[in-house]
């Protein structure tokens, strides 16, 4: 039967910071009930509808997950971080050639794909799908036809949610509802996996034994900070020992030259888009804390442990961050770059007597 608040109900009996007073209203709601009229119809006409199931069960033994959805590294780590409670079955994972690499030495997925034609004829007990995009059910449809599934944000396509309690919160109820909420608090958080390859790689750079990371660029121009080297500039008149190590993508090379050109140093250390997203893991691991702000290395940090200060814009921290998560964290309801440099400076003092 048609149900048309599944578009923005939570499947699951648990409340999670969301956004859903900023979302609803007559024209957005409207245009989600279309969608899911649209998904529905799809998925009734490519005959999936009928092997839609609602549990995950001790016979589920071999599992295919499809993640597709997530469009981002970050977005990618936080929709599958409830993986963790599923670690007791085998488990494969179908997902974007460019969120791969996150999980090509993954503990709890044992194969990974981003074509089809990978796929082998492997018998699976059950598919885990992100949601009933017409893309995701397309790749559902070709490589398990007739296994029944399960689906993680179904026709939920509305407000914004804090994802990684989404993805525990919906894990847990799929599983009958095995932990309470104050235990699923405590250990929803990302995860991702070190290979020993890529800890060699950075154990051979013969890094700082102390050290603070900071992540320079960013995808948006709201969640980029542009006054690191007033930051770097101010921690180090505070101490002159500080090591600094630079990391980030390809979009922070330009702004980590300008900080070297500016701010000469040995203690400064440039390793802006000079490694894997594994690797800049691993340097984030060995940090005494990083700085960031929210992009797909802030929730690399949340997964190996690490101590951060989070700059955050637009979605707080309520919405970006758990309990399980060792933070600090500055937010703007518009750009990070209303956040005071000595605001930022005040946190890392305090991180660093934690320490």
């Amino acid at each position: 039967m048609l149900d048309f608040k599944k578009t923005h109900k939570l499947p699951f009996k648990y409340e999670i910071p969301n956004y859903l007073d900023k979302f609803l209203g007559r024209r957005r709601e409207l245009k989600a009930s279309i969608k899911y009229l649209k998904r529905y119809l799809f998925i009734t006409l490519i005959r999936q509808k009928k092997l839609e199931s609602y549990s995950i069960l001790p016979c589920h033994k071999i599992i295919l997950w499809i993640n597709i959805s997530a469009p981002s590294l970050g977005d990618s780590l936080m929709d599958l971080s409830s993986r963790v409670m599923i670690k007791d079955k085998e488990i494969d994972l179908f997902t974007d050639k460019y969120n791969e690499m996150i999980y090509n030495n993954d503990v709890v997925f044992s194969s990974v794909f981003s074509e089809t034609n990978q796929i082998n004829s492997k018998k699976y007990d059950l598919v885990i799908i992100d949601s009933f995009s017409t893309r995701s059910m397309r790749i559902k449809a070709k490589v398990a036809k007739s296994t029944p599934f399960v689906a993680m944000f179904g026709y939920y396509n509305g407000p914004e949610v804090n994802r990684v309690l989404f993805s525990f919160h919906r894990m847990n109820s799929l599983l009958a509802y095995k932990n309470n909420e104050s235990e699923i608090s405590k250990i929803a958080k990302p995860s991702m996996f070190i290979s020993n390859e890529d800890y060699e790689i950075i154990e051979g750079y013969n890094l700082p034994k102390e050290f603070i990371s900071i992540v320079i660029g960013g995808e948006w121009s709201f969640r980029t900070f542009n006054e690191w080297d007033k930051v770097i500039e101010k921690l180090i008149s505070l101490n002159n020992d500080l090591n600094i190590v630079l990391i980030g993508s390809d979009n922070g090379t330009k702004d980590a030259q300008l900080i070297i050109d500016k701010l000469p140093s040995e203690k400064i250390i440039n390793y802006v888009s000079k490694f894997s997203f594994n690797q800049t893991a691993e340097i984030i691991n060995r940090a005494q804390y990083t700085i960031c702000c929210d992009g797909g290395l802030m929730h690399a940090a949340n997964a190996v442990d690490q101590t951060i200060i989070a700059l955050l814009a637009k979605l707080n921290s309520d919405m970006q961050l758990t309990e399980a998560n060792r933070s600090f964290f500055l937010f703007d309801e518009s750009n990070v770059n209303n956040i005071s440099v000595e605001s930022i400076v005040k946190k890392c003092q305090e991180a660093s007597k934690l320490i």
